[in-house]
């Protein structure tokens, strides 16, 4: 065998090789892709339901603002009117949240004192533990959106990776097609060089698997009879 057919040979071996990987690399981003989407396909879930929980939440505490200030009104309307049985029923049925807020509010003698807060509802001891639940409901479910939106980022990474490895696949197949060494080799090199950049790029990203033994157990159990 003189040298043109070993060099000739080698680059056969080379783009035997270089298509091999190619594929099984496609193949891997492939998958990786559809399993990223997968993932934010099930975190877009995960954050839907504290989203719903926040709106829940918040609409609770808006309803209950709403009490808070309609039954305030009427006990603020008895109050100047001195009519004493109807404030202190009015009094009894203030929300056990919204209580602290109105005795702490007239501590400071609001209809003496210019410098009182206007309302009890700017009091600090007015809190909600609805309206607590909605801000800690919607920061889970930004934490969730956040992290949905890196899952759609690296599938899309890993399609981008398809492509480029797809790119890799075409210039090794292309070379087997040319009559010139040289066009061959060049080719190759294309593709070598797009291969080896993209596989460096993709080492370091997270992978997705999943791996359920119960989908061979009845292949297992026929094989086994």
């Amino acid at each position: 065998m003189d040298a043109e057919q070993k060099r000739h040979r080698r680059v056969e071996v080379f783009a035997t090789v270089l298509l091999a990987l190619a594929a099984v690399a496609t193949a891997w981003s492939s998958y990786q892709a559809s399993r990223w989407n997968g993932e934010q396909a099930k975190q877009t879930a995960t954050t839907n339901k504290p989203r719903f929980e926040a709106t829940r939440a918040q609409s609770l505490s808006e309803a209950q603002k709403q009490a808070d200030l309609a039954t305030f009104t009427q006990w603020v309307d008895a109050y100047l009117l001195g009519r004493t049985e109807l404030r202190d029923f009015y009094f009894k049925r203030f929300r056990k949240e919204f209580k602290p807020a109105v005795v702490a509010w007239i501590a400071t003698r609001p209809l003496k004192n210019p410098e009182a807060p206007l309302s009890p509802f700017v009091m600090p001891q007015y809190r909600l533990a609805a309206e607590a639940e909605a801000k800690q409901r919607d920061a889970e479910a930004n934490v969730s959106s956040a992290l949905k939106d890196v899952y759609i980022q690296r599938s899309t990474d890993y399609v981008l990776a398809v492509v480029l490895f797809a790119a890799a696949l075409f210039f090794a197949g292309i070379s087997t097609k040319v009559p010139s060494p040289r066009q061959k080799e060049a080719l190759l090199v294309i593709g070598a060089v797009i291969f080896v950049a993209t596989a460096v790029w993709i080492a370091t990203w997270p992978v997705s698997f999943s791996f359920s033994l119960s989908s061979f157990v009845p292949v297992i159990g026929t094989w086994w009879r």
